[in-house]
């Protein structure tokens, strides 16, 4: 029995291929994945980080307890991800 690569199956039917973490996706650096530490409950989690616009600040839910997380993400001059920052709504 021959087995075929993912891409195989999703040329096949027609699918966009599916990146999994570690296997080469981000390898563009336009998207990383980074842990964050919530500033309401202290739980840390992963999360996506899109660096194709560039340094910019958005509000997303802590996925542990819900609070609103204002996080800033860094890009250095050549496009690479610098840093991720949380920062509390509730100040």
């Amino acid at each position: 029995m021959t087995r075929n690569a993912p891409t195989d199956v999703d040329l096949r039917y027609g699918l966009e291929p599916v990146l999994e973490p570690g296997s080469g996706a981000g390898s563009s650096e336009l998207e990383r994945f980074v842990e964050l530490t919530c500033p309401y409950c202290g739980e840390a989690y992963g999360v996506a980080v899109d660096l194709s616009a560039g340094t910019q600040t958005y509000i997303e839910d802590c996925q542990v307890c819900c609070q609103p997380i204002s996080n800033t993400i860094i890009v250095d001059e050549d496009g690479e991800f610098a840093s991720l920052q949380t920062e509390r709504l509730d100040r």
